[in-house]
C-alpha cells in the first residue's frame, strides 16, 4: 500500500518538473483577457448547481481554486489527459498564455472563504491519506493540487472514479484512487463537500 511519504514524495517529483512553467505562465498572465476568455466558461460554471448531461453530475465550483491548478486541468482536457468532449472542446481552441490568462482571471473570482482559510479542526480517518496534498482541512497546500473543501459532493465521485476507470491519468491520483474502497467514495465526497471552501465562480 502506498503511504502518504510515497505519495508526497511522487508529488514533490512531479512538482519540480512541472511548477517552474506553469507559475511563471500564471505570472505573465493578462487579467483582462482572461476575463474576456473567461465569458463562456460562466456560462456552466457560474451557475449554481449547473449539472453536466450525461453522466449527470454538477460542474466543479471554481471560485477559490488555485490559478496553477486550474492551468493544470485545463491543459490536461486539451491534451486528453482527462476526458470531456465539451472541455476538450474549450481548452483546445487556446493557446498556452490564454489558458494562464483565464486560470489567473478565475482564480480571482470567489477566493474569499478558501484565502480565510477555510473550515477550523477538520478532519476524518479516512481522508488521512488525502491530507499531503489537499490539506487537512481540503484546502490544498500547495498551487498545484486542488482544494476539495466546498466541491460539490458528485462532482467529487465523478472525478474519483475518473481516476480509477482511467478516464482521468494523473501520477498520483490514477494510483492513489486505486486504494480508495468503493464504499468509501461516497463517504470522502461527503466530507469534503461539507467543508467551507470553494464557491460557485461569478464574475463580479
Amino acid at each position: 500500500m502506498i503511504t502518504n511519504m510515497k505519495i508526497v514524495a511522487t508529488a514533490a517529483t512531479i512538482l519540480l518538473t512541472t511548477t517552474f512553467v506553469a507559475q511563471t505562465a500564471t505570472a505573465d498572465a493578462d487579467l483582462a483577457a482572461g476575463e474576456s476568455i473567461a465569458y463562456s466558461c460562466l456560462g456552466c460554471h457560474g451557475i449554481d448547481g449547473y449539472r453536466n448531461a450525461y453522466p449527470s453530475y454538477r460542474v466543479p465550483k471554481l471560485g477559490g481554486q488555485k490559478a496553477t491548478y486550474i492551468e493544470i486541468a485545463l491543459k490536461g482536457y486539451r491534451e486528453g489527459t482527462r476526458q470531456h468532449p465539451t472541455m476538450y472542446g474549450q481548452a483546445n481552441s487556446l493557446s498556452d498564455q490564454q489558458i494562464a490568462d483565464v486560470s489567473a482571471y478565475l482564480a480571482t473570482l470567489a477566493a474569499d472563504t478558501v484565502e480565510a482559510g477555510g473550515s477550523e479542526a477538520a478532519g476524518f480517518e479516512k481522508a488521512q491519506a488525502c491530507t499531503a496534498c489537499h490539506g487537512n482541512n481540503g484546502v490544498s497546500v500547495n498551487a498545484m493540487w486542488p482544494t476539495l473543501a466546498g466541491q460539490h459532493e458528485d462532482y467529487l465521485e465523478q472525478a474519483l472514479h475518473a481516476y480509477r476507470d482511467g478516464t482521468r491519468n494523473d501520477p498520483v491520483m490514477s494510483v492513489q484512487a486505486q486504494l480508495v474502497a468503493e464504499k468509501d467514495i461516497a463517504l470522502l465526497a461527503k466530507y469534503y463537500a461539507g467543508l467551507e471552501g470553494l464557491e460557485t465562480t461569478k464574475a463580479e
